[in-house]
Parts: structure tokens; C-alpha cells; sequence
């Protein structure tokens, strides 16, 4: 980590733009902002609470769900390789947002981000696309917990039927509980937290160490298994296929390099949340030097859990033993016999799971606590009363998120949480760059190294990514976006802050 800016002269900063489109909120204004008594946060979190944090959300539906699926159905063996290159553009973002969050210690992360170096526009785009990747990531998330239940239930699905319909109520369950909890203080989520990782990293080496036993080189070939085109044809295959192979006319198939180059991008999903740490700078001690430390540190210890497991997993078995959408990490140790792993694994994905679910739940009222602080969403949304925490955001979260995940299935919506947090990792490296030109007297806790080739790789990376995702993918995002422009026009840019105050 990089030494602090060394003092130099105080330079007056640049005036903020403060109307049109893209009016800036300064930094100065957002800091200032944390002081006011009714919207104010406690500052309870310390580097190991943000680092438990960190691990708390990234580790959970990639190593329990999404490592087998995507071996089986995308990558084969080389589903490590993926991970490697999804934890290098993550990491290129992470050293972003650790250097903007040294320099902007408030909540709303990648929003706060934009708002002090795009303008108001961008900023509301980019607190839009963080709603969607909070919101039904949590869901998502939630729902997949449910289903680790339902295995220790001796596959009774938490779920109730109402004709043709069914609510899951273990999903939304656990989004209630974790709401209780959120809204009675960020230390104490921390805590348990604490607990939950504990669980679920013991269980990971229990894992890890019994499945060596059962490890066989032969079993990681070929590593990139050849291209198999998909089954049919037609307007919704068209559909499936990842924009890249759309324009480079590599079709809809799965394994090779297309097959690679899709799976970094599906497994990005399980990198998901390392910024949420960004999320709780407000409410960290020492902020300059707490937050890159959670943010790097729990990013590198992740990287490495995962790349180990994918590797002992393809190891045990072939990866066309894990074919199929109800793959996961127990059934390879089905498939020897290894029976009481089932439900050990399970008590892992429940305890890594719950702690995804609730650290997404926390950076979604961040965000949305700051937006409502700046004027953009009802501003008696942010009060935060007695506890310090914002209740009111965290109980309207909560509801329809539990909805969400009770009542719709998913499938495919889980990817529009990949292009949504790509999307705001592009635009905070962009914001490094800018910020770094327009406000070089900024005290930074932290720097990337160098700017500008590290933010613009970290840019291209990202982009990458988004490339390898679905067409449908994309379009659901536009057409998300574009809700998002309605509600702007029709109350955000009317009722802003700083539409108002001028300042």
C-alpha cells in the first residue's frame, strides 16, 4: 500500500458545477454531509470488520454453487483459469475503489464516486445500476440459500404452494431476520458476520483437504475441453449467446475458448461485493487507511480459496460428471461415495450464503441512503435515528426483497448483477483518472499505481467482461437503465440537493 499524499501548499479547490445535468457535489460538500445529526452514521468498523465483510459477501455462491455448474456446463477444468481472470479485473477495480475511498470516505460508493467527478446524471445512472446489483444479488443469493435448506431438510423445500404458484419462505426468511439485524447496528452485523466465515472457511479446508484424497491429474484433461455447439437453434439462442460470439460469429456453444471467455464472466458473479466495503467508508475508523486494507485484503484471500477449490473439484471428478443446473460442490463427493459431505457442505453454503445475503442487503440501503441524503430519492428516507443505522431504507429493502426472492424465479437475472456491478467498476476507474486531473490536491490514503495505464486496463478488463455476457443480458440492462432515466426526469433531478441549494 502506497504512503499517504506528503503535505503540500493548500490549494483553494476548483468550484463545483451546480447546475445542468451534471452538476458535481465536491468532496468537501459530501464529507460535510456526514456531519448532519439526523442522517449521520456511527463510525463503529475497523480494518478486520471490513475484511471480514469482504470475505463475508465474496466468498458463498461462487465456491458452493457456481463453481461446479460452470465446469460442467461451460469451462471444464479450466472454470480456475476463469477465476484467475475474473480476480485480475476485479483486483485492477479494486485498487480504484480503494484509492477513491480513501479520498471520498462516505457511503454510497461507486455513486458517491461518480457524483464528485461526473456530475449528478452519471451519478443517479450509476445509484440505479448499484440498485440492481444489490438488490437482486441479495435475492439471488437468498434463493440459493434456501435450496442448501431444503437439502437438510431431507429435500423439503422451504417452500409453499398455492396452486400453480409457490412463495420460498426460507428465502425470505432469511432477508427479515438479516434486516432485524442490519437495523440494529453495523458492529453487531459485523459480529456475526465474524461467526458465519469462521463456519464456512473450516468448512472449505475440511473440503479442500478430504477431496485431495480423491485427486487425479487425468481427471484435468483436456483443461480447455474442445467447442460443443448448443443444442437448437432460433430467435432465443440468438439470445443466449454472448454478445462477443454474436459479433464474432462464434455461435452459441459452450467449452474451447468461447466457452473460457464466458465462464471469467459468469464467475465473475461470485467476485461480487468486495465493494460494498466501499459502501461502509462512512462508518469506519481511520477510513484513509481501514478501507483499501478490507477491500485488498479480503479480494486476495478470496482469489486464492477459489482457484484451490476449482482446481481440487475438477481434480476429483471429470467435469462432464458435473453437468447439469443441480451440480455443486457436494456432488462430486457423491459421486465417491462420500456421503456425509453432503450435509457438511451444506452447513458451509448456509453459513457462507447467509453472510452474501446480508452484506448485499447492507450495501443496498448505503446506497440508497445516499441518494436520499442528496435530494435524488425522498430525503425522509436517510434519517437514521437513535441506532445510528438507516431503519427506515433497511425496512423498505428488506420487504421487497423478500418479496423478490418469495416469489420469482430467476434464472438467468442473475447475470444482470455481473453487468451491473461491471458497469460501475468502469466508470469508478474512469472517475480515478478524472479525479486525479481535476482535484490533484486531495489528501489520498491511497494510490493506484500507475495512473493512468492501471485504471485503463482495469477499464478494459471490465469491458471485457461485459462483452462475454448474454445479448439478453444487455438488453435487460438497457431497458433497466432506461426506467432509471424516467424516474430521474420525473422526481430525482426536480428534488436534488444541490438542485436546491445550489452548493
Amino acid at each position: 500500500m502506497a504512503p499517504s499524499d506528503s503535505p503540500r501548499e493548500a490549494v483553494a479547490p476548483p468550484p463545483a458545477r451546480t447546475t445542468g445535468l451534471f452538476r458535481t457535489k465536491s468532496v468537501e460538500q459530501s464529507i460535510r454531509d456526514t456531519d448532519e445529526p439526523d442522517t449521520k452514521l456511527r463510525k463503529d468498523l475497523t480494518s478486520w470488520d471490513l475484511t471480514i465483510f469482504g470475505v463475508a459477501v465474496v466468498v458463498g455462491a461462487g465456491i458452493f454453487t457456481l463453481t461446479a455448474r460452470t465446469a460442467g456446463n461451460t469451462a471444464g477444468p479450466a472454470v480456475s483459469l476463469a477465476f484467475v481472470f475474473a480476480a485480475i479485473a476485479c483486483g485492477l477495480a479494486a485498487l480504484c475503489y480503494a484509492e477513491f475511498a480513501s479520498t471520498v470516505p462516505v457511503a454510497g460508493s461507486a455513486y458517491t464516486f461518480s457524483y464528485a467527478t461526473f456530475g449528478e446524471l452519471v451519478a443517479w445512472i450509476i445509484g440505479w445500476d448499484l440498485i440492481l446489483e444489490f438488490a437482486l444479488g441479495a435475492s439471488v443469493v437468498a434463493k440459493g440459500w434456501s435450496q442448501y435448506l431444503g437439502t437438510l431438510l431431507n429435500g423439503h423445500q422451504p417452500l409453499w404452494h398455492f396452486g400453480s404458484h409457490s412463495f420460498d419462505w426460507g428465502a425470505s426468511g432469511l432477508i427479515v431476520i438479516l434486516g432485524v439485524l442490519l437495523a440494529m447496528g453495523t458492529k453487531l452485523s459485523s459480529r456475526v458476520s465474524a461467526v458465519a466465515v469462521a463456519i464456512k472457511l473450516a468448512v472449505i479446508v475440511l473440503v479442500v483437504v478430504v477431496g485431495a484424497t480423491y485427486f487425479k491429474a487425468s481427471n484435468l484433461k483436456p483443461f480447455i475441453p474442445p467447442s460443443v455447439p448448443n443444442a437448437g437453434s432460433g430467435g432465443s439462442h440468438t439470445l443466449q449467446q454472448t454478445l462477443f460470439q454474436l459479433v464474432t460469429g462464434g455461435g452459441n456453444s459452450h467449452f474451447g475458448w468461447y466457452g473460457l471467455l464466458a465462464a471469467a464472466s459468469i464467475v465473475f458473479f461470485a467476485f461480487i461485493g468486495f465493494d460494498v466495503v466501499a459502501t461502509a467508508a462512512e462508518e469506519t475508523k481511520d477510513p484513509q487507511r481501514n478501507v483499501p486494507r478490507g477491500i485488498l485484503g479480503s479480494l486476495a484471500i478470496v482469489t486464492v480459496l477459489y482457484v484451490v477449490v476449482s482446481l481440487v473439484l475438477t481434480g476429483m471428478v471429470p467435469y462432464t460428471d458435473l453437468q447439469g443446473d443441480d451440480a455443486t460442490l457436494a456432488t462430486a463427493f457423491a459421486i465417491h461415495g462420500v456421503t456425509w459431505a453432503k450435509n457438511l457442505i451444506s452447513i458451509g453454503a448456509l453459513a457462507g450464503l447467509t453472510t452474501v445475503v446480508m452484506v448485499l442487503f447492507l450495501g443496498q440501503t448505503r446506497v440508497l441512503f445516499a441518494m436520499s441524503r442528496d435530494g435524488l430519492l425522498p430525503r425522509q428516507l436517510a434519517h437514521t435515528g437513535s441506532k445510528g443505522t438507516p431503519v427506515r431504507i433497511t425496512a423498505i429493502v428488506g420487504v421487497i426483497c423478500a418479496v423478490l426472492a418469495g416469489f420469482v424465479d430467476f434464472g438467468t437475472l442473475e447475470e444482470m448483477v455481473n453487468i451491473g456491478t461491471l458497469f460501475a467498476f468502469v466508470l469508478v476507474s474512469i472517475g480515478v483518472i478524472i479525479l486525479r486531473k481535476s482535484r490533484p490536491d486531495l489528501q489520498r490514503g491511497f494510490r493506484v499505481p500507475l495512473v493512468p495505464l492501471v485504471p485503463i486496463l482495469s477499464v478494459l478488463a471490465c469491458a471485457w467482461l461485459m462483452f462475454n455476457l448474454a445479448v439478453e443480458t444487455w438488453l435487460r440492462f438497457v431497458i433497466w437503465m432506461l426506467i432509471g432515466m424516467v424516474v430521474y426526469f420525473a422526481y430525482g433531478r426536480r428534488h436534488s440537493k444541490l438542485a436546491k441549494t445550489g452548493s
